[in-house]
């Protein structure tokens, strides 16, 4: 079974910048999008952002202009940079891909187990 990695969490200070990434367990040959989603304390899951596979994106209102997502060529990574950070986005932040052929085989849908993103003074 393919699985997604999602790494580069942790504490940063209001203002202050984190990026994330997301690996796949194998080789990702297609995909029909990516996208982040975050879950913050007694909160339900709410959607970051999806990007395409022709690049297309669409941010929630609540980190556009602050956060930055990105994929590498082979298309076995996906990344969010997050700038200007807030104290509401503390949250675990989880990678989302829809739609995967990883090593030859299709997956409709993969979710990576989370990474912890926590802004505190």
């Amino acid at each position: 079974q393919a699985q997604l990695v999602e790494s580069g969490g942790g504490l940063v200070q209001p203002g202050g910048s984190l990026r994330l990434s997301c690996a796949a367990s194998g080789t990702i040959t297609s995909f029909y999008d990516m996208g982040w989603y975050r879950q913050a304390p007694g909160k339900q899951r709410e959607l970051v952002v999806r990007i395409t596979n022709d690049g297309s994106t669409t941010y929630a209102d609540s980190v556009k202009g602050r956060f930055t997502v990105s994929r590498d060529n082979a298309k076995n990574t996906v990344h969010l940079q997050m700038n200007s950070l807030k104290l509401e986005d503390t949250a675990v932040y989880y990678c989302n891909v829809v739609r995967a052929v990883v090593d030859g085989i299709r997956y409709p849908e993969l979710w990576g187990q989370g990474t912890l993103v926590t802004v505190s003074s």
